[in-house]
């Protein structure tokens, strides 16, 4: 299963552009409503204009502030490279680089144009609790 996140966002041709330059990435399909981010030909985020019902009706309420909630996580081996990028591209910085306890490894975390938090990271090993002999309150029946 691939996972293909779509954001409601307020200017999708100055969302394409700040996602492209930060994630490394290109269009995959152009537009004023509609728009696919794709990195090295792989679909990693969709953006769709928050205004527009197509077929299906609004993705969102305007009258809501966009993002909350959310976190937008991507991971990548040229983390350097993806942390050059975001200084390039006047990003809102949330939490510049660090080390995360949990996985450790490096993270940068900073605001897309719409004020949806994005977080690049270096890739990481989910811990399998189940070997390190770890009880989870799903485990234990306590949930």
């Amino acid at each position: 299963m691939n996972a293909h996140p779509l954001i409601s966002v307020s200017d999708v041709p100055a969302s394409s552009r700040f996602y492209q330059q930060v994630l490394g990435a290109d269009s995959g399909h152009g537009g004023v409503e509609y728009e696919q981010v794709m990195v090295d030909g792989e679909l990693v985020l969709q953006l769709h204009a928050l205004d527009v019902g197509h077929h299906h009706g609004p993705l969102g309420d305007p009258s809501k502030r966009l993002g909350n909630g959310l976190a937008l996580w991507f991971t990548t081996d040229a983390f350097d490279d993806a942390v050059a990028r975001v200084r390039g591209s006047g990003a809102e910085v949330v939490t510049d680089v660090h080390v995360n306890p949990n996985s450790g490894c490096r993270e940068i975390w900073l605001h897309d144009p719409d004020g949806y938090l994005v977080v690049l990271a270096e890739p990481f090993t989910p811990y399998d609790y189940g070997a390190a002999g770890v009880t989870t309150s799903a485990d234990d029946g306590s949930s």
